[in-house]
């Protein structure tokens, strides 16, 4: 398999490149390279700057307002936006719920959701984790009730990343108690505005309120707001977990945190010796660049074989990118914690910055042990290290339980 881009990939690439380092708006950037978190009108902006070149929705269906790109050239425009580095996109909506609309959804909601997720005038939360029902998700305890043309709707959900922001929730409702539990489980598309939701933010330990729980008390829903069939619910939310394993590898992101890393690094001393020419540390950078390198590669042997498998399918080998991709991200912010030294233990929370209080150390110390502390959470969202293991043992090498 040859892994080199085409001139034709490489052209595009630099094309990418040169569009984010001009569109993105500098405050944004500097933002995001001092590794604090973009505001919801931070991330608004640059997912409608997007929008207007046509680039919001690049791996959507060119019917839906996407590009007719390959998935080559869909990988390397994920790694050049997070290289920049620039903002995720808005809300769950454009990676999520959007390509679960445009693939299981009614006309009607084609039309009405997607342009919206477009252009961000919905701003969109995932509602699947339950204070009891996390890595094993399926015993999800949240129902949904018919009454007449609505479901009525009660329960709990946890973990929901900025929902705080969110006009709408994507969720995984209980509509059937009796049988195999995977099969009585729905997907609807829930208003936050509706009459009985609650949604309380919970503080991490960085000090950012990046998750909530969310509270279902009596709350109807139409009927024409549940995707798919009845009971259906947990193939779609396979499809949503799928869909997010090849970016969840988030190569481009610890491409740039090793390019910030050496920056710093070239700057700070320790014992009179500049840190980046210390080789305990050149070693520890190196060895991680290594195995970068090899998930990189890794990853675009998926991308490759994407063309190969049937729509919607998904390639199990993904969960691998997502262990090794975890392990990385986590190796990257200890070394930042290397770079950064006693300064990390002062804490300066977001607010600081936002008032501009003087820095204790240097000016980019800051942020950096709350990312560390921020990032023990990677091995666990988006399914468990464990749960892609069991994935890869069962699909990808072909074990049982009473093989094993």
């Amino acid at each position: 398999m040859d892994l080199n881009f085409t001139d034709d990939e490489l052209a595009f690439r630099d094309e990418v490149r040169a569009f984010c380092r001009s569109a993105l708006p500098t405050d944004i950037r500097d933002k995001l390279i001092a590794g604090r978190h973009p505001s919801k009108d931070d991330k608004v902006r640059w997912t409608r700057i997007l929008a207007q070149k046509g680039w919001a929705v690049p791996h959507w269906p060119v019917e839906y307002g996407g590009t007719d790109w390959s998935p080559v050239k869909q990988h390397i425009f994920s790694e050049e936006v997070s290289q920049t580095p620039a903002p995720e996109p808005a809300g769950s909506g454009i990676n999520l719920v959007g390509p679960v609309i445009y693939t299981f959804g009614t006309e009607t909601q084609k039309e009405y959701f997607l342009p919206r997720i477009i252009n961000v005038d919905d701003w969109w939360c995932e509602g699947f984790s339950e204070p009891d029902a996390g890595s094993d998700l399926a015993s999800l305890k949240t129902r949904a009730v018919r009454d007449g043309n609505h479901y009525v709707v009660n329960g709990q959900k946890i973990w929901t990343t900025l929902a705080q922001y969110s006009d709408w929730i994507f969720c995984l409702v209980r509509t059937n108690p009796d049988g195999k539990k995977q099969q009585g489980i729905s997907f609807l598309l829930i208003n936050l505005k509706t009459p009985g939701v609650t949604v309380r933010p919970i503080q991490l330990f960085d000090g950012y309120h990046e998750v909530c729980e969310v509270f279902f008390d009596d709350v109807r829903v139409p009927l024409e707001n549940r995707v798919g069939e009845e009971n259906r619910g947990w193939e779609y939310a396979k499809f949503v977990l799928g869909n997010g394993r090849v970016t969840i590898a988030c190569v481009g992101l610890s491409k740039e945190r090793i390019r910030r890393i050496k920056e710093l690094a070239s700057h700070t001393k320790v014992s009179g010796d500049l840190l980046i020419n210390r080789p305990d540390f050149r070693k520890k950078v190196a060895a991680v660049e290594v195995q970068l390198k090899a998930l990189e590669m890794t990853q675009l042997r998926v991308v490759a074989n994407s063309s190969k498998l049937q729509k919607d399918a998904q390639d199990p080998a993904s969960s691998i990118l997502k262990i090794k991709g975890s392990e990385i991200q986590q190796a990257t912010a200890e070394l930042l914690m290397d770079v950064v030294g006693p300064f990390a233990l002062p804490y300066q929370s977001e607010e600081d910055f936002k008032h501009q209080e003087p820095s204790i150390g240097p000016e980019w110390a800051g942020p950096i042990a709350p990312a560390y502390f921020n990032g023990r959470k990677v091995p666990i969202y988006s399914g468990s290290d464990e749960i892609q293991k069991n994935i890869i043992a069962k699909v990808v090498l072909g074990l049982s339980s009473k093989s094993a």
